[in-house]
């Protein structure tokens, strides 16, 4: 990316460089066909499950006036407008860990002021929405983005790192709350008995573990020495959605005298059902919030726009290394910009944002691509397998493997394209 500091100079470079590639965007999706399904749904496990948990979350610290059902809506329409008109289409969506705690942050300052209060949270979240995509915009027009030649790989990866801690904290904090009785329930009930907690929580731990453990094994399926190589493939492709219908099914063992919240289960109201779909008309009472209050929203504003600049602008960053190969020109200050109207879309339905997200955008880009070391062990396989099935010697076939290896050593962009969809890259 050349560092363009002239005001609409970077969205302008940006958008030439996608228009020369957005149709083959397109055809080379569709000429896909039936490849494309296993990338697909690997990312949207990798995608929904940590949005629903955030929307629980957001539940718990906002007393239920944010749901999982927003939580999802926001990844799904921001996700689908990303991905029709933004600038960099591997870049996945979603409502990240950091914006679950600036809006926990600002309902716990909305709720104690009596002007605001839990009924116009929403109405102020709308007004921060819209200071933050200004401050996006901003950033965008001016090139901001160009700074982000300058940010080495390791800097890309502590921020990664920051975001896999915040994961792994709200995961460990899930756990530990399995064995607590829920806020908002009722502590004489026969689910919150001392021995039906520990239960609970033990089984938690089961499926939580069972789980992490089942999905890591089964992305590595294709280095097993057991199975024919189709059902090791399959197992590779799927097995992470796979055990999460699994694990899910095995949720629903416990019968009989069991009681009926063990273990329990995420409740979501539907976004028909009555009072579900209040927040969806925030933009109404927008002009009730006071005009102090109004002002001061750029505050949390500005804090939310530097940290959606750093973690959307990492997040493309990391989805486009050097060691995928990528053929097709980045596109952050138009990306940045387009965020800033998603932002306010958001804002002003009464959902929170969605920003790019990591790991998932480079866990995407890696679902894709087709790496040098898969090639390599493609190749020597074939290679073996073509002479041995003529029947050569020993040192026939070493020799030619050889010959493989050293053509494979050549660099990707003078390979032939593989059956994976190598060519689907921005």
């Amino acid at each position: 990316m050349e560092e363009s500091f002239v005001p609409f100079g970077g969205i302008k470079n940006d958008i030439k460089g996608r228009l020369k590639c957005y149709k083959q965007d397109w055809t080379s999706g569709l000429s896909a066909g039936f490849r494309i399904l296993a990338p697909t749904t690997y990312i949207f496990f990798a995608s929904a499950i940590p949005v629903i948990s955030f929307g629980e979350q957001l539940e718990r610290d906002t007393d239920g006036v944010l749901t999982a059902v927003q939580t999802l809506a926001s990844t799904a329409l921001c996700g689908i407008i990303h991905s029709i008109i933004g600038g960099q289409p591997l870049l996945i969506l979603g409502v990240a860990e950091p914006t679950v705690i600036m809006y926990r942050f600002m309902f716990d300052f909305a709720k104690n002021r009596p002007d605001l209060g839990s009924q116009l949270f929403l109405a102020w979240t709308g007004w921060v929405c819209v200071w933050t995509a200004i401050l996006l915009f901003l950033l965008a027009i001016l090139g901001a983005c160009s700074i982000i030649n300058r940010f080495t790989r390791l800097a890309g990866e502590l921020f990664g790192l920051l975001i896999a801690m915040l994961f792994m904290q709200q995961a460990i904090k899930g756990l530990v709350d399995e064995f607590h009785i829920p806020e908002r329930e009722n502590p004489k009930s026969v689910d919150f008995q001392l021995s039906w907690r520990f239960a609970n929580g033990m089984f938690a731990m089961v499926l939580s573990f069972g789980l992490l453990f089942t999905a890591l094994r089964s992305r590595k399926a294709r280095s097993w020495r057991y199975a024919c190589g189709s059902l090791r493939g399959f197992v590779a492709d799927y097995g992470v959605p796979l055990m999460v219908l699994v694990w899910t099914a095995v949720s629903y063992i416990p019968a009989g005298t069991i009681p009926k919240g063990i273990p329990r289960r995420l409740f979501s109201p539907n976004p028909w059902s009555p009072g579900a779909y209040e927040n969806w008309t925030v933009v109404k009472d927008m002009l009730k919030v006071p005009v102090l209050y109004i002002i001061g929203a750029s505050v949390p504003a500005t804090m939310i726009a530097v940290l959606y600049y750093f973690d959307h602008s990492v997040a493309s960053q990391l989805a486009q290394q050097k060691e995928f190969n990528l053929r097709k020109p980045p596109s952050f200050h138009y990306d940045l910009l387009l965020l800033g109207f998603l932002t306010i879309l958001c804002g002003l339905i009464g959902i929170p944002p969605a920003n790019g997200v990591i790991p998932q955008s480079p866990m995407h880009t890696k679902s894709l691509a087709t790496l040098k070391h898969q090639l390599l062990r493609n190749g020597l396989v074939t290679t073996a397998r073509q002479f041995i099935h003529k029947n050569a010697s020993l040192g026939q076939v070493y020799e030619r493997m050889q010959e493989a290896y050293q053509q494979m050593q050549t660099p990707l962009v003078y390979q032939e394209p593989s059956a994976r969809v190598r060519t689907y890259v921005a």
